[in-house]
């Protein structure tokens, strides 16, 4: 069977990516994955959020900084780099080991601070870039517009800065998902990654705090990915998908692949069960393929959408209950 195809433009061995974590914040992780099989890896995300947060908290420490802003300013830029010197060296470092695609990752949250970086990840090898945008509508007096056109500006901006692909990876809460991936695509994306999977608050009862719950996915989640993948495919997307959570089996790769996903991303499973069982999931789809005679990828890619009643039940919101009274 052959598994290869391409996403972003890059060559890959097969549609299965290990998607950015911690996991893939070192270069044994990196050489580990790529050893298991992976088709490409997306490295660990460089947080703008967290970088400028280091910033302030260093400079609040010292008072002797607001007597002196040339100071302020002379520490800010030695601490944005220093962190994106750190970032730049596990890229060209995992390059250096590994054949397979590498792409770098970044947590965004503005068109401005962080873009100027962009040029230092391609330069220190980094085959694509992946957006990761959260931008979560915690304030009212931000309309909706104005997010979406933050995420545009920010692929704009990106594109400025490099010329290799670049795509964005997005939250699925958006009023209109089928409008606003259309017009990342016109600004220039690449690929969009569905979906990202944000913390999930829970609430101690003894405690009266919120915790963390659910940090793993489950292969339950992965319907709002599949929804979306199978629409924006067959309506034509001008870039490539990749779909991510709730994938932990190979049966869960094939899904989307069916439903018109270029490739798919894998974390929680890793995490589960080892690094290597990355080998079961690459031989199942294998095996899956060979037993339905599929001899490629592209011979069976987005075949859900060839039948017209499919797209139907993937645009339903509601059950339909027949009543036998």
């Amino acid at each position: 069977m052959d598994l290869s195809t391409t996403y972003l433009g890059l060559a890959l061995n097969n549609p299965i990516v290990v998607s950015s974590s911690k996991l893939t914040g070192t270069v044994e992780n990196v050489k580990a994955c790529a050893k298991a099989g992976a088709g490409a890896i997306v490295l660990k995300s460089l947080f703008e959020e967290q970088i400028v947060a280091r910033i302030e908290s260093k400079l609040r420490s010292n008072e002797l900084y607001f007597w002196y802003p040339e100071a302020s300013e002379y520490v800010v830029g030695i601490s944005k780099e220093s962190g994106v010197d750190e970032y730049l060296k596990l890229i060209k470092n995992s390059k250096s080991e590994v054949e397979i695609p590498v792409i770098a990752s970044v947590n965004c949250v503005s068109p401005v601070e962080w873009t100027k970086f962009a040029s230092k990840m391609q330069d220190a090898g980094a085959d694509a870039i992946e957006l990761n945008i959260a931008i979560f509508p915690f304030d009212r007096n931000i309309s909706s517009q104005q997010i979406e056109d933050t995420y545009i500006n920010i692929v704009k901006e990106v594109k400025k800065q490099v010329t290799i692909p670049v795509s964005v990876k997005l939250g699925p809460y958006f009023t209109n998902t089928m409008a606003i991936a259309f017009r990342l695509a016109e600004a220039g994306a690449d690929g969009l990654v569905l979906f990202n999977r944000f913390y999930n608050p829970d609430i101690d009862i003894a405690s009266l705090k919120v915790v963390t719950d659910n940090v793993f996915s489950s292969p339950d989640e992965k319907s709002i990915a599949l929804r979306w993948i199978a629409l924006l495919s067959a309506n034509g997307l001008p870039a490539d998908i990749a779909a991510s959570t709730g994938i932990h089996y190979s049966i869960g790769v094939a899904k989307q692949l069916l439903a018109g996903a270029t490739v798919t991303q894998i974390c929680t499973t890793l995490y589960q069960n080892g690094i290597p069982y990355l080998k079961e999931i690459v031989k199942g789809l294998e095996e899956w393929m060979k037993k339905h005679g599929y001899k490629s990828i592209d011979d069976f890619r987005g075949l859900v959408n060839k039948l017209p009643e499919n797209t139907a039940g993937f645009e339903r919101l509601q059950y339909m209950k027949k009543n036998f009274d």
